[in-house]
């Protein structure tokens, strides 16, 4: 077990739920319809809105966080989805937080996170009554409190370190970017597709869908620690072999991780390739 001096990154992913309640109370007050006719109802009138039918963070809920703990070195410890298999909001809220307390304010690390993932665990904390004062930081200066934009030891977001801080788009999100290591990106289930695997009881299946991208997002991380200047391409490739074999032992217990593998591809350097890499054609 990780102590709390071990973990110095949280890497981690939401999944979430449409609030069909609070839809149906707050945006059609006195028409007495249901939750799931509500949610039908809002997407449609975001589809002809904006041509998209996702629901913004305010009207969702958490059904699965899971979690990547890794070391000073870059090492992976362990992922954890939290409060499997019971996926309850309020508590997996209250660990996520409390478990950042207890590492001593390790660095969060998403994708895209920030314009997702923490402004609704934020509000989710405010759903459920819970004080997350030193992730406010409200003592500090704007600039060195947790959640300034660009306090990257607080939180990195790494479609925003890719994108020079939405400066551009990285289309193709964390699926491309993991094509581009050759690691599995988006399998059987997609994001678009979480609200109908709840609604079907199939819970179980988000949080095996949460935990594989968060192993692709712990293999971006590296790369981009890499560009960075923090490791080298052999420092990396022990990186990715560790992990890869942390995944071969944990697959009896998570099956999931058997289909991971069998989507695994190990990236080839170009520098060492047998041949070389064709450039453009004429």
């Amino acid at each position: 077990m990780a102590t709390s001096g071990d973990v110095k990154y949280l890497l981690f992913d939401v999944e979430s739920i449409a609030d069909g309640d609070a839809i149906a109370r707050t945006r059609y007050p006195g028409e007495s319809i249901s939750p799931e006719h509500a949610i039908r109802r809002f997407r449609q009138e975001l589809v002809m809105a904006s041509g998209r039918d996702f629901i913004p963070h305010t009207y969702q809920i958490p059904i699965t966080i899971v979690v990547a703990k890794v070391r000073k070195d870059f090492s992976l410890i362990d992922i954890a989805s939290l409060d499997e298999p019971h996926f309850r909001p309020h508590v997996m809220t209250e660990r996520f937080w409390r478990g950042w307390d207890h590492y001593k304010s390790p660095t969060l690390v998403t994708f895209n996170g920030r314009g997702f993932d923490l402004p609704l665990l934020e509000l989710s904390a405010y759903r459920y009554g819970l004080s997350i004062k030193d992730w406010y930081g409200s003592s500090e200066s704007s600039y060195k409190q947790p959640r300034s934009r660009y306090n990257i030891q607080s939180h990195l977001d790494l479609h925003e370190w890719l994108t020079n801080f939405g400066s551009t788009w990285f289309r193709g999100g964390l699926n491309l970017a993991a094509h581009y290591l050759s690691k599995p990106g988006k399998m059987d289930v997609q994001g678009d597709m979480v609200q109908e695997l709840y609604e079907s009881k199939r819970l179980q299946e988000i949080s095996d869908y949460c935990r594989c991208d968060v192993l692709d997002t712990y293999f971006v991380f590296l790369r981009c620690q890499l560009c960075i200047g923090r490791i080298n391409r052999d420092e990396e490739r022990d990186l990715v072999s560790k992990a890869k074999a942390w995944i071969e032992e944990k697959s009896s217990e998570h099956p999931v991780y058997n289909r991971y593998l069998e989507q695994w591809s190990d990236w080839i350097d170009p520098f060492e390739a047998a041949e070389p890499l064709e450039g453009p054609r004429e």
